[in-house]
């Protein structure tokens, strides 16, 4: 089957492969339009200019084994879902897994639409870090789909990688970031050609007990936190919300190869970020040098 693979080169080609992610969402927890916005990036959505983004999601498809999971139960994950069964893989079950990175209103919530009031179907399993599984288990009205056997919940630990099958598997990993319910993970995906690194939330760069540029190094494709675009962009208390802005992972690797730039995959973009959209100035700048953004329907093979 041939699939659009987006290669290192940031220009498309068609590839035949058994096996990639594809891009389901890339924008932050609010979405986009954004709740409460009339700023011209989101009216514009409202006035036709503008097409609306589904909240940042990874679908990790493997055509071979007939199986498909999805990263992150977004709002969106009606949606995305959909968009896995109808474009990449038809199978009788749904889903064969969730992977949580923590408790965060974009990347967990999605989790409703596998309860009574929809979908109804039962043990779906969702991968979850120790505090995300108490949190689940301990709290309505998630708890309902764990007594009602909506969903089965397989815990995670970090650094210990889980075999999804023989050619592929996954490892968690604890990043920083505003841990009130939960923890706080990244993932490493690793199929039989390729590797990928997402990390779609993180405090800053520099709290991390890992080197940023070290771990890029050794992946092929790196997912990564580009929420805002630098300090001015909005007016609330960056210590509210703190991610690595874009202008700031961008200085971190400015002494780096084209290669190792052109590994970065910014996403997770608020709405207001203007890197989100595809023909600002901003975004053209930073793609001349070497850095790549992901959109919606591209897929990387691995």
């Amino acid at each position: 089957m041939l699939f659009l693979i987006q290669s290192c080169s940031s220009k498309q080609s068609k590839v035949s492969t058994e096996q990639y992610i594809t891009i389901l969402g890339i924008v932050q927890d609010g979405g986009y339009p954004h709740i409460g916005c009339q700023k011209i990036c989101c009216t514009n959505v409202y006035n036709g200019k503008s097409k609306r983004k589904n909240v940042i999601a990874l679908g990790l498809v493997d055509l071979k084994n007939q199986q498909k999971w999805l990263f992150e139960a977004t709002p969106d994950m009606h949606t995305q879902l959909a968009i896995l069964e109808q474009n990449h893989l038809q199978k009788e079950s749904l889903i064969d897994g969730v992977f949580l990175t923590h408790a965060h209103i974009g990347h967990y919530t999605g989790l409703m639409y596998f309860g009574r009031e929809a979908l109804g179907k039962k043990n779906i399993p969702v991968y979850t870090m120790p505090k995300m599984k108490n949190y689940l288990e301990n709290n309505g009205p998630w708890n309902q789909l764990i007594s009602l056997q909506n969903i089965v919940l397989k815990e995670l630990q970090h650094n210990i990688p889980i075999v999804l099958n023989p050619t592929i598997k996954v490892t968690p990993f604890v990043v920083p970031h505003r841990d009130e319910f939960s923890e706080t993970v990244g993932y490493k995906i690793e199929g039989s050609k390729k590797t990928a690194l997402f990390i779609p939330d993180i405090d800053k760069w520099e709290k991390w007990k890992k080197n940023i540029i070290d771990e890029v190094k050794k992946v092929d494709y790196a997912f990564l936190d580009a929420t805002f675009f630098n300090q001015k962009e909005v007016k609330r208390a960056m210590t509210e919300v703190p991610h690595p802005f874009i202008e700031e992972t961008i200085t971190l690797f400015q002494n780096e190869s084209l290669t190792t730039k052109n590994k970065v995959i910014f996403i997770h973009f608020n709405h207001t970020n203007p890197a989100l959209q595809e023909d600002s100035n901003e975004r053209k700048a930073i793609e001349k040098l070497g850095f790549r953004f992901a959109s919606e329907g591209n897929n990387y093979q691995l």
